[in-house]
């Protein structure tokens, strides 16, 4: 026997005391947040829920995300977070290509409609039996969502205590799912309870503790980073997961000064943004930087210079790693123990391999480039009900990622790019996080994304997407003659458009197919 939620009840016997959520004014310890997950698990078991049954969450940053999640596992079932800026059409796909039964949604804000898209969705998908409502406010038993159950009002009256179904170590425990278009629906990726369990361990021994970490939950928990390293591992080490609902500089830099965060995880663009916010001035930055112990970095490359910024500002070198909701996250990490190599996501985790591959599957030998395959206990079961689009990915073991990537010398690997962005010019391969790794070294560029866009005569053409430095007023024709001095004559930009802002998911990725 095996369950996921072994992390959290242990937690709650060995500290319960201690506080397991904190946002903001709010704590809530270990026990009661296991107890409230039991509430929840009755529920859920009243309702008929029980092992392999699939129940959806659509839930920012609060604890209402943790206390469903557990329960879920908790009475046997399987977890289907949702990202809480779904429209509902997608909302109806991600239920009804789960198979879930009961659908548990935020009820957002009159800006951000999330609980009336979630019912929605929920009215038109065929197999979802409940939709019940979460309010901001834990103990309301109202909400924005007309006709909906509400939190609150089911949970009552459930007893707190509830032992958990003892599910086997390859059972099913969470289906994540990416993005959609209308043309591309995204796949449920099946990630059992020995994934997740070994990824929050192994998470946990790779970088060092402090006597009570608190860990900054700015990764959004329905996101697979989120998940694994920050909740699941925070909860293994029996940490304090100090919740941002919404990732904001500002409100990050002062819940981190106020909670003395030790641990935080993000994307590339979260870092940056830290050290680029207006209005921080009222932050003591020294004492962020004395209790900062780790910072990490995941979902795409960190520029060198905003990496070298953070390291002086902050004090503490952010150690990147790689991974995918195909893998529980994790697969590679750079250690505090070992030299830093920029650019590196370090050697696969304990129990993992990787390899790079060519497109017919052929081992690519030395440094490549190639496209990056992994094998392990990390990787997932398959694509839920997909056995068509699960072996196009896998075979004997292995999952090719789309991803390439080199190799170092000493087994680490270095992640250049998406298979998709790569940018093809007169024949030529052309890597667009190369081309921005040179623009973030100019001093009037703040941000920059590279993506090849249709050419008549070259068939694409590479053009970047900048985001000038405060005070710039540099310009196009400029910047371009500057590229061109810096970069190899096949690989410069030949057009620069500049924006005050750039399209990111909600882990802080630039989104290169909205750019344009």
């Amino acid at each position: 026997m095996l369950n996921l939620s072994a992390i959290l009840e242990d937690s709650a016997r060995a500290v319960p005391r201690r506080h397991a959520l904190v946002w903001g004014g709010a704590r809530l310890s270990y026990a009661m947040l296991n107890s409230a997950a039991n509430q929840v698990a009755n529920l859920l078991r009243s309702r008929g829920i029980g092992p392999g049954d699939k129940v959806a969450l659509c839930c920012p940053n609060l604890p209402q995300f943790p206390v469903i999640y557990f329960a879920i596992l908790k009475a046997g079932a399987v977890a289907v977070p949702l990202n809480t800026l779904l429209d509902s059409w997608e909302f109806a796909h991600h239920l009804d290509d789960s198979d879930a039964k009961i659908f548990f949604c935020f009820e957002g804000t009159a800006d951000l409609p999330i609980g009336e898209r979630g019912f929605t969705g929920f009215q038109r998908a065929a197999s979802c039996e409940h939709f019940i409502v979460i309010p901001a406010d834990w103990a309301s038993k109202a909400s924005l969502v007309a006709g909906a159950e509400v939190l609150r009002q089911v949970v009552v009256g459930h007893s707190a205590g509830f032992g958990s179904a003892a599910t086997d170590p390859g059972d099913t425990a969470v289906i994540l799912y990416g993005s959609s278009t209308p043309h591309r629906l995204a796949l449920g990726v099946e990630l059992s309870h020995m994934s997740m369990l070994l990824n929050a361990i192994i998470m946990d021994s790779l970088f060092p503790r402090t006597a009570h970490d608190k860990v900054l939950a700015a990764l959004p928990l329905f996101h697979s980073f989120g998940q694994a390293v920050c909740m699941n591992m925070s909860l293994y080490r029996r940490a304090t997961l100090v919740m941002l609902p919404d990732f904001e500089p500002r409100a990050a830099l002062a819940v981190m000064q106020r909670e003395h965060v030790t641990f935080m995880a993000g994307g590339p663009t979260m870092y940056w943004s830290l050290l680029t916010t207006e209005g921080a001035e009222h932050v003591n930055i020294e004492q962020i930087a004395a209790d900062l112990n780790v910072a990490l970095c995941g979902g795409a490359a960190l520029p060198a210079a905003v990496r070298s910024r953070f390291a002086q500002r902050f004090g503490v070198e952010v150690l990147e790693g790689y991974g995918l909701s195909e893998t529980s996250y994790a697969t590679s990490f750079s250690r505090p123990d070992r030299p830093i190599k920029p650019g590196s996501t370090g050697q696969p985790i304990w129990g993992v391999e990787m390899k790079l591959v060519d497109p017919n599957w052929n081992d690519i030998d030395g440094a490549g480039p190639g496209e990056v395959a992994i094998r392990g206990h990390n990787v997932m079961k398959g694509y839920y009900n997909r056995p068509a689009e699960t072996a196009e990915v896998m075979r004997d073991g292995w999952l090719r990622t789309g991803d390439i990537g080199r190799r170092g010398d000493e087994g680490d690997y270095h992640i250049i790019d998406r298979s998709r962005d790569v940018i093809t010019r007169d024949g030529v391969t052309i890597y667009p996080s190369e081309i921005e790794e040179v623009l973030m070294t100019h001093p009037q560029v703040s941000l920059a994304s590279v993506t090849g866009v249709p050419h008549d005569e070259h068939g694409q053409e590479i053009k970047a997407y900048v985001i000038r430095a405060r005070g710039s007023a540099i310009r196009e024709q400029e910047l371009v003659a500057w590229c061109a001095a810096a970069l190899p004559a096949d690989r410069y930009p030949r057009v620069v458009e500049f924006r005050d802002t750039l399209p990111m998911t909600s882990t802080g990725k630039i989104l290169k197919r909205e750019l344009g």
